[in-house]
This record gives structure tokens, C-alpha cells and sequence, in this order.
């Protein structure tokens, strides 16, 4: 499939809008230029959104959450489960678009494209699942129960590596809780972003609520701050590094509002002696090259038991020279381009400074000359004390770190300021849950004898630490879209105060 088909089928213009509030605005800011990762080539133009633009976008927002948080949750639920279908029917070629935007092979593109569909469908369920709790009152003939009401228009800001799964992560979830919303999606991955706006707008389309999934394009410096200063926006859910988390948790903080930081990772696999080698292997493999390096759950430090350690690194390196690097849209790669020049200049610089604290190179290291933003996946073998270790680059290098003891392992993978996803493999039930105790990995997420990456959509996502605290997807990370309301009624003809207190 080619860009023309890619385009053609997902209805793309060009130029394409970058403001949508209820319907495409002819939007006023600057054009963006999109290029394609593997050659560098443009592949379309966007017009950004002005703040002018927002403020259209955010009225429309405001005004369609007015009636769309009195529909009934089951209602809106069932909006979304046309959303799902409708993403069903796009998803070959939308998942072609994001391996085309942002540089994931196809097989990766049409999986984050699945993620949305999942989540959308968990959502339906949840729109008749939105559950209170009912208390004992300590008055007599007094019942007390809490209730949970929409919150309003919520910010989601998405980063460049999943395009699509990240907003679907929030705006199926917020929509059947009520909320509409206004997406501002990186400017790596514009096309994305209009492509599946558009088809929400082909469901939503003629019902009355054409407002609740919105759209705009726009610099982080004018859009961004603008959205993140806004009182009218209860909420922001912003995913991307620390540094902007950061930015964004500060500016929200200070007018009182509501974030949810899902930000970097530097996760970290542990391998005891008594661990499958062959299970490890494969498993850190797709960790550290799936997406290029570029998830903010890749495995970023192996951290191996020295009775395996060998074995292991001699596996994965033999594994690693069998990666296939090419054409995302080529079925035969395994591993595409990072998504532009500076994550190039990152990845020399992080491998150079490696070398320099005292790593060994055992595999890759280079930028592979040929047009697009190709580098070779690779391993360094590192002390546990080199300050690189504390720095996630968002490229494919592996550190591999040598320990003895368990004790050893889990001090040196919480020994990080992030805390996302975390990982062991072993056969010993007695390391497994040690790993899972309250002594064990720091991490939001930790796995046994999985790896990093793949994090299903019925549980909760997200990490601690400079990670940033926030939940998505599954469990109940619903409640960050909604208000927590306590409701105490008194249906008897006396009027007693709680703790027993007299009053008059």
C-alpha cells in the first residue's frame, strides 16, 4: 500500500486541517510539512491551528459537554461501539498511515490501531459500569451513597509513538464518562490524528453531538499553552517526556486543575540463573527494537545474573544481527527509522557517552547510510554506576548490567528517577514475588517472564516516580474523567448532626 492508496482510502486532503470543532475549520496558523521517516520525503501538508482556532474548538467543546453529559452513559457507550466498528473497517489502512507518519513497521501500525478498538469496546462495557458505593450512616434515616458525575472538557496531548492508541486510551474511556474533549496530537503525527478524527466524525456525523471529539494542530508554544493554562479545561492528560510533563503538571497544578502524566520510562528486564534463556531472549528482544526503541515502555537496561549472563548476551546478540531493517510498510522488516533527525543525533550522542563511562559495544552502535533515519539496533555492556544509565534515550540501545544477588538487581533497576514498566524472568516462585512485594520493583508495572512492552488495555497503565503517577486504559482509571460527588439524604422529620454533636 502507498501513500496515494493510504490517503484515498482514509479520505485525507491535501491540505489537510488541522482544527476541528464540531466540523473541519478552515484552520489559520502555520503549514506543517509531514515527512516520511524511511526516505524523508514529504508526505503531506497540514495548516495548524491558531489560538484563535482553539478558542472555536474549545466554545464547541464547552457547549456540546452541556448536553452530552445528560445522555445517558449506556447511550454514549453506544457511540462508541460505532466508533469501534468504524475503526475496523479503517484499520489496514490506517495502520498503514502510522507506519507511514511515524516509522513503526505495518504489523505494529495495525496493533496500535487493535489497542483503540479494544479499548473502545472495554468502554462500552464500562458506559454500564460507572459504579458508586453505598455507606452506612451513622444518623438514623439517613442514607448516604457517592456518585460520579462527568467533568468537563478534557486535554489530551499524545506523543509521536502511538498516534492513535494513546487518544484512543482517553477519549473512548472520557466520552462514555460524559466528557468531550480536545486533542492536541504531536506534530511528528499530524496525519494520524486527522485521519481518525475523521472517521469518529463520520459516526458522530448528523447526532447532534458532532463536538465531542475534537481536533488541533498546533504549536506547543501557542495551542499547547494555551490549552494547559485554560481554566475551562478540568482536566489534561498529557503523554510524553519528563521534561514536558513537567511543564504541563506545573501549569495545571497552578490554576488548581486536574493532569494525568503518563511520561518516560528507562524499564528494566531482570534475568536470574534459573531463568529460560530462550524466553528472555526473545522477549527482550522485542522490548528494546520493537518500535525502534521508541515506546516509552522499551527495555532499556538487562540486568543479568552472572551465571547466565553469557549465555544470554551471546543469544541476543546472534538475534540481534538477524533483524531485518528496512521499509516499515515492507513486511519483511522488522525494525524501521526513528521518527527524525535529532532522535539520530540522540542515539550518536547516547552511544558515544556510553562508550566514554566505560561501556562495552557488542553490537550496532552506527547510522546506517541510506536516505531515511535509519540507526543500528544496539547492546552495551555497562557498569551498574554509569550516570548514562540514568538517561532514557528514545532509540534502540540496549545496556546490559551484571549482578549477583536479587538484592543487587532491584537496587539497581529502582535505582532510577523513572518508574513505568519492569520485568523478571526466572523459574523460582520465591524471586517472582519477591520482585512483586512492596521490597521488590518500584515500577506501575511489573511482569514475570514477560517483557516490558505490551501492556494489555483491561488493566490500569502507568507508572511512578518522574513517570508522572497517572492511569489509563482498563481498571478503574475511569475515575480521572469524572467528579466524585458524596450524597447524604435525610428522609426522617429530625435533624441530628454526625458525632453526635448538640447544637442550639
Amino acid at each position: 500500500m502507498n501513500r496515494d492508496d493510504i490517503f484515498t482510502r482514509l479520505g485525507l486532503e491535501e491540505p489537510s486541517s488541522g482544527a476541528f470543532g464540531g466540523g473541519w475549520l478552515e484552520a489559520t496558523g502555520d503549514a506543517l510539512d509531514c515527512v516520511d521517516p524511511a526516505t524523508e520525503a514529504s508526505i503531506g501538508t497540514v495548516t495548524q491551528a491558531s489560538v484563535d482556532d482553539y478558542e472555536k474548538v474549545l466554545g464547541t467543546a464547552v457547549e456540546t459537554f452541556e448536553r452530552w453529559r445528560m445522555l445517558p452513559a449506556p447511550k454514549r457507550g453506544e457511540y462508541v461501539r460505532l466508533i469501534a466498528d468504524a475503526l475496523r473497517e479503517h484499520k489496514d489502512a490506517l495502520g498503514a498511515l502510522v507506519a507511514l507518519e511515524m516509522g513503526k513497521i505495518k504489523a505494529e501500525g495495525e496493533g496500535e490501531v487493535q489497542e483503540a478498538i479494544d479499548i473502545a469496546d472495554f468502554a462500552v462495557g464500562l458506559s454500564r459500569q460507572l459504579y458508586g458505593l453505598t455507606m452506612a450512616s451513622e444518623r438514623p434515616r439517613h442514607r448516604m451513597y457517592e456518585q460520579w458525575h462527568p467533568l468537563g472538557p478534557v486535554g489530551i496531548i499524545t506523543a509521536f509513538n502511538f498516534p492513535v492508541a494513546v487518544w484512543a486510551w482517553n477519549a473512548m474511556v472520557a466520552a462514555v464518562c460524559g466528557d468531550t474533549m480536545i486533542w492536541k496530537p504531536s506534530s511528528q503525527t499530524p496525519l494520524s490524528a486527522i485521519a481518525v478524527t475523521k472517521i469518529t466524525h463520520a459516526v458522530m456525523e448528523g447526532s447532534g453531538f458532532e463536538g465531542v471529539f475534537n481536533l488541533v494542530v498546533g504549536r506547543g508554544a501557542t495551542v499547547g499553552d494555551t490549552m494547559i493554562n485554560d481554566r475551562r479545561v478540568p482536566l489534561i492528560s498529557a503523554t510524553g517526556s519528563c521534561n514536558m510533563g513537567e511543564k504541563v503538571g506545573t501549569a495545571v497544578a497552578k490554576r488548581l486543575g486536574r493532569s494525568l502524566l503518563e511520561l518516560g520510562g528507562n524499564n528494566a528486564i531482570t534475568v536470574t540463573d534459573d531463568a529460560d534463556p530462550d524466553l528472555a531472549v526473545r522477549a527482550a528482544l522485542f522490548a528494546a527494537v520493537g518500535t525502534s526503541g521508541q515506546r516509552c515502555t522499551s527495555l532499556r537496561r538487562l540486568l543479568l545474573q552472572r551465571g547466565i549472563s553469557d549465555q544470554v548476551t551471546k543469544r541476543l546478540t546472534e538475534a540481534y544481527a538477524q533483524v531485518r531493517i528496512g521499509d516499515p510498510l515492507d513486511e519483511d522488516t522488522l525494525m524501521g527509522p526513528l521518527v527524525n533527525a535529532t532522535a539520530v543525533e540522540d542515539f550518536t550522542a547516547a552511544v558515544g557517552i556510553a562508550v566514554e563511562q566505560g561501556g562495552e559495544l557488542l553490537y550496532g552502535g552506527n547510522v546506517i547510510d541510506r536516505p531515511g533515519y535509519f540507526v543500528e539496533p544496539t547492546i552495551i555492556k555497562m557498569p551498574a554506576d554509569a550516570p548514562i544509565l540514568q538517561i532514557e534515550t528514545f532509540a534502540p540501545i540496549l545496556y546490559l548490567i551484571e549482578f549477583d544477588t536479587l538484592s543487587e538487581a532491584i537496587m539497581i533497576q529502582n535505582g532510577v528517577t523513572q518508574g513505568l514498566s519492569s520485568a523478571i524472568f526466572t523459574d523460582s516462585v520465591s524471586s517472582a514475588e519477591r520482585f512483586l512485594s512492596a521490597e521488590g520493583s518500584d515500577c506501575g508495572i511489573a511482569n514475570v517472564n514477560i517483557g516490558t512492552s505490551g501492556a494489555e488495555i483491561g488493566g490500569a497503565f502507568g507508572g511512578e516516580k518522574e513517570t508522572g503517577g497517572g492511569r489509563e486504559a482498563g481498571s478503574d482509571s475511569w475515575k480521572a474523567y469524572m467528579r466524585r460527588q458524596t450524597v447524604t439524604i435525610n428522609w426522617s422529620s429530625e435533624l441530628p448532626l454526625a458525632q453526635g454533636i448538640e447544637f442550639g
